[in-house]
């Protein structure tokens, strides 16, 4: 498990004042789960993943992986695997040069699965890296993480630049190791749409901080629209007692966002003899936004 309380971390810049990049930032990451963290630029999330790969020391606060802090710490660190936005591999080498660094740096490189991967991928590993595209560099550091067979792997924005295929490719390599080696894996990236069908778990960063975070299942089925329409004239008193975040009414169609159990608002409003009554699912953004707008947040103006 993973647990960060109250981190913080600043960046200092001679002639001003310090940057604080998170902000006493708490939260607990459970193995075996798909964790995705969604916010704008500059909100921390890839100063978060490099606090947790022991690329920074944090400033304030604790972070511990497996009861174990991270921060000069190989055994913890041969555990975790990283892949950042920003690719880096070693000048005009290959994925089979870079193939023997994983393997030195982590125990548990499966040289039977990068053999594997590579042939599944397609690409060449005795090929030069920088004459890959992005998307091919992308693929190289995705085989060569997920051969570490690391208990920790976090990826920052590492389906950018990835075709369907390839995307879907990584992904069913990440579900494979969630289920079989209870891995857990983080993903970040600037696209809820993105993590909708991939996570267990979202959270929402901003400004250094999480301000908000919930299971995905959760998410899905605590809110849903309702569209209704009555012969008689009627406002929103009519649905007292319901708990309703937004609410919207033209004519005599009206249309609600709730909180509650499905099946008993369904039974509930039916009792009322409707002329029209349908139960709307919602997509992922849109709970986003009214769970948001409850915190007193404007979900759109965070990722802007």
């Amino acid at each position: 498990m993973i647990v960060a309380n109250e981190v913080t971390m600043k960046f200092f810049v001679p002639g001003k004042a310090p940057h604080v990049a998170l902000d006493r930032l708490s939260c607990r990451i459970p193995r075996g789960c798909i964790y995705g963290m969604i916010g704008s630029n500059g909100s921390g999330k890839s100063t978060f993943l490099r606090l947790l790969s022991g690329v920074y020391r944090p400033a304030g606060g604790t972070i511990t992986v497996d009861d174990m802090p991270v921060w000069e710490n190989p055994e913890a660190k041969s555990r975790i695997v990283y892949i950042p936005d920003d690719l880096y591999f070693l000048p005009q080498s290959s994925m089979n040069g870079m193939a023997q660094m994983y393997r030195a740096l982590y125990p548990r490189f499966d040289n039977e699965r990068y053999r594997k991967l590579t042939e599944t991928f397609k690409l060449d590993p005795a090929a030069n890296i920088h004459t890959f595209s992005k998307g091919m560099r992308r693929q190289a550091a995705a085989i060569l993480g997920l051969s570490a067979m690391p208990d920790y792997l976090f990826f920052d924005e590492t389906f950018d630049g990835l075709d369907p295929v390839m995307r879907g490719l990584v992904k069913q390599v990440i579900y494979q190791d969630v289920i079989e080696r209870n891995t857990t894996t983080i993903i970040t990236s600037h696209s809820l749409h993105e993590l909708e069908d991939t996570c267990d778990q979202l959270a929402l960063l901003h400004r250094g901080g999480i301000v908000f975070q919930s299971d995905v299942q959760d998410l899905k089925t605590s809110l849903f629209k309702v569209q209704t329409a009555f012969a008689e004239p009627f406002t929103r008193e009519k649905f007292e007692g319901l708990n309703i975040l937004s609410y919207t009414q033209m004519g005599s169609v009206c249309t609600f966002i709730l909180r509650g159990d499905k099946q008993e608002t369904e039974a509930r409003i039916r009792a009322m003899s409707p002329l029209l009554f349908d139960v709307l699912p919602l997509n992922l953004e849109e709970v986003f936004v009214y769970e948001m707008e409850t915190l007193g947040y404007s979900f759109k103006d965070i990722l802007m």
